[in-house]
């Protein structure tokens, strides 16, 4: 997750915040943002983009095993 995005959650966090609260907004969404980042952190997540690298390596090899898959299956046959 970017850094805009964490700091875009830890806005839509704060604004949903009741008035009381709001007062201290600054802190709050500082410690909101540091608290997403440091969780976000620890998942092991991939970005959009490796994502789609790896979707397409799959399906290469999809493509690659049915191929061969094909070629026992006739040379079975023979």
């Amino acid at each position: 997750m970017s850094d805009e995005s964490i700091r875009d959650l830890a806005r839509k966090l704060v604004e949903s915040l009741p008035d009381g609260l709001r007062a201290a907004r600054r802190d709050v969404e500082e410690n909101f943002r540091s608290i997403l980042a440091s969780g976000l952190g620890r998942l092991d997540l991939v970005t959009r983009e490796e994502f789609e690298v790896q979707r397409a390596v799959l399906a290469r090899t999809r493509e690659k095993l049915e191929a061969l898959e094909k070629r026992l299956a006739d040379m079975d046959k023979k």
